[in-house]
């Protein structure tokens, strides 16, 4: 997929504009920003918006985050952090004392 984020309103109308005139290329519309389909013409659409607006259009190439692609002590850290009893409580003093992640050391790490 193709992320295209806006920063301008020009940029942002021009957008809206393709998602509204092209749907069968528009994935997901979201407002400063659109995913458009991986195709050469979801490229096209995307490309002639930088073109048009320069800096003010973002494109990125963007892949499915799948929970496969985050180690298992992570996911396993989410299931247990979305299970715990106070919905209050910070994920830092909910890992503290158990054998879960550090929230800072998995700040410092790429997936």
């Amino acid at each position: 997929m193709l992320l295209v984020v806006t920063y301008t309103r020009a940029a942002r109308r021009d957008l809206r504009n393709v998602c509204a005139a092209h749907e069968d290329c528009v994935v997901r519309e979201l407002g400063r920003a659109a995913l458009l389909s991986a195709t050469e013409f979801g490229a096209f659409q995307a490309l002639r918006l930088q073109e048009k607006h320069g800096l003010d259009v973002q494109v990125e190439r963007v892949r499915p985050f799948e929970p496969s692609d985050a180690p298992a002590r992570v996911r396993e850290a989410a299931g247990a952090y979305e299970a715990r009893d106070q919905p209050s409580t910070p994920y830092a003093r909910f890992a503290a004392g158990r054998d879960l992640p550090d929230p800072d050391a998995m700040r410092g790490r790429e997936l």
